[in-house]
């Protein structure tokens, strides 16, 4: 997390790349949570009668959510949406959202049309739009003009996240507004491997020894265990597979992709000695874990593979699928917490002679994202040698960018063929731009730093500017937060430098607050399914889907207040208010 102390380092090219319970049971009530569903308008005249716009699905073992009251579809009338079944598509505005409990995301569910709000932490799902015929769009989706397909937005789990989660009345919270089908639905989620920069300790799933203190010459590195006798995935069956059963047991089509911040300390070599703070003072509390170098021998190459090969294996038994996984998270940066550097060579002899050739042995399915990418220059040359060596990119299924490696791609699309992932978003509050950043042409105002983190609607705009950007223009087709939960301090196990950093939900005590940057997100991943593709918009600040079933989203942002905003979609010219510095999604059913 990684931006040293320049801004997003915006070039012209980068070498290398321009050229190459509460869950999933019960039957949807009516509207549900945050729901949109209620009486559609009475329209003149006769006609047939047709159900109005229905509540949310139900749960992954219920049914359909009951439908809003029958409405009098009539010939005559104005706006109302969605069309009432067997009635015109007049009538009055659209049906407003009841409330209920938080529904599965598993289940099928049948379209329906949406119009929701918000800004400076509200959601508006009562939203109501009319239609404009003779009015001109402010954005207009071109839904015959598709880009790529669209795989899922993603959250991180960490032990400190489902650590805050202390009761279970805390954790069906969570996981409801993060996995369930009326909260943020997300469709996939990222695992550690091991301790990550907000693990609860510092841990690999083959430990030797404690965490001790490094001694002058090394002489008390834990010991090699190449057969990887101490293999063990106990300690995660305490702090992380929880969390993950639980938005299991809420959403069972979740694709989760994996990936270490360190190997086994006994494969590296040297530690972080200084602070990652300033770069010269002594790190405060130097570990093994934190930095040091990946060793290049071929039995340590071997084990590492056969290490990735077991977390793999041991998940699965515990109903847990790894679709696809990483070598090594920031794999050109070293910090004060657990971390590890690699050279071009060694990552891309691993990935083409060890770990692609025993993920092929094991017959496990899982692909290899080559990722997470984040310091430039030197993550990209990474990359252009995997790329380069014919071994290593037969096994390449997806590359992760992130950082100031993404703010390159936003500038320079990749051209390798394969899936591009935002593989983590900019967490905001940084305490490197202590008095913060103007905005420019290119990029959003960056708010001072403060603590604790202010997760407020500035950093809001932040995110919009990353998952727009992301999608409009690195084209990416995932795109992961790193901290579904953290407390108010929002702080890591850095030893060196502290960093409060934002995240979606907040815990304090017994409560949860949902942040705005929560509602940003779930802006897009409520309502863009898995499978969508991309497609063109025209006019305003709007990124824009169209969802397998045949559904269009749009989402837009719009600084200023808007009480006449319309966009153009599926042939139809939809009118609704936006508040100031406010976003909007309008989910529409042709």
């Amino acid at each position: 997390m990684r931006e040293r102390g320049t801004r997003f380092l915006i070039a012209a090219g980068l070498m290398g790349i321009a050229t190459g319970s509460l869950f999933g049971a019960g039957c949807g009530k009516s509207g549900g949570a945050d729901g949109v569903s209620g009486t559609a308008g009475t329209g003149g005249g006769s006609g047939g009668s047709g159900t109005g716009s229905g509540g949310q699905a139900g749960a992954s073992a219920g049914g359909g959510g009951s439908g809003g009251a029958t409405s009098a579809g009539g010939a005559s009338g104005s706006g109302g949406t969605p069309a009432g079944v067997g009635g015109s598509q007049t009538g009055g505005v659209q049906g407003s959202g009841g409330t209920g409990p938080v529904t599965g995301a598993g289940g099928s569910t049948t379209a329906t049309s949406a119009l929701v709000t918000s800004t400076n932490g509200t959601w508006t799902a009562t939203a109501t739009w009319t239609e404009a015929p003779s009015a001109t769009a402010d954005v207009t989706v071109v839904d015959t003009e598709a880009g790529q397909t669209w795989e899922g937005f993603a959250g991180g789990f960490h032990e400190m996240g489902w650590n805050l989660l202390s009761t279970k009345a805390l954790q069906d919270e969570a996981i409801g507004l993060l996995f369930g089908a009326d909260g943020a639905k997300l469709a996939m989620a990222r695992i550690p491997i091991g301790a990550s920069d907000y693990a609860l300790e510092r841990y690999t799933l083959d430990d030797t020894g404690t965490d001790v203190t490094p001694d002058s010459t090394e002489s008390n590195r834990p010991s090699a265990d190449h057969t990887l006798s101490n293999f063990s995935i106990e300690r995660d069956k305490q702090t992380l597979i929880p969390h993950v059963k639980a938005a299991l047991a809420i959403n069972p089509n979740l694709r989760f992709w994996a990936m270490p911040w360190t190997p086994p300390v006994w494969m590296k070599t040297g530690y972080k000695k200084v602070s990652g703070a300033d770069g010269t003072s002594a790190a405060k509390k130097p570990s093994y874990f934190d930095g040091g170098t990946m060793k290049t021998d071929a039995a340590t190459m071997a084990a590492y593979a056969e290490y990735l090969v077991r977390f793999i294996q041991a998940y699965k038994a515990q109903g847990i699928s790894i679709d696809t996984i990483a070598p090594q998270m920031e794999p050109t940066f070293d910090f004060n917490y657990p971390s590890c550097l690699w050279d071009k060579t060694t990552y891309a002899n691993f990935v083409g002679r060890y770990l692609g050739p025993a993920l092929a042995s094991a017959n496990l399915g899982t692909k290899i994202l080559i990722g997470g990418l984040a310091n430039d220059p030197a993550d990209a040359t990474i990359l252009t040698a995997v790329m380069a060596d014919p071994a290593a990119m037969s096994f390449v299924d997806a590359i992760g960018v992130q950082w100031n490696v993404l703010s390159k791609v936003v500038q320079t699309p990749l051209t390798y063929g394969v899936p591009v992932w935002a593989t983590e978003h900019k967490c905001g509050n940084y305490p490197f731009y202590p008095s913060g950043l103007p905005a420019t042409a290119t990029a959003p105002e960056i708010a001072p730093y403060a603590e604790p983190p202010p997760n407020g609607q500035p950093y809001a705009v932040e995110t919009w500017w990353y998952i727009r950007d992301a999608i409009i223009k690195a084209k990416v087709t995932a795109y992961t937060v790193p901290h579904m939960v953290l407390d108010t301090a929002g702080k890591g196990n850095d030893t060196s430098r502290q960093w409060a950093q934002n995240s979606l939900l907040v815990v304090s005590g017994e409560k949860i607050t949902r942040t705005q940057s929560y509602y940003v997100l779930r802006h897009f991943s409520q309502f863009v399914d898995p499978g969508a593709t991309v497609v063109r918009t025209t006019g305003g600040d709007a990124v824009a889907f169209k969802n397998p079933d045949g559904s269009l989203v749009a989402v837009l942002y719009s600084a200023a207040a808007k009480s006449n905003t319309v966009v153009a979609i599926g042939g139809k010219k939809l009118q609704f208010s936006v508040p100031a510095s406010g976003w909007a999604t309008v989910k529409y059913v042709p």
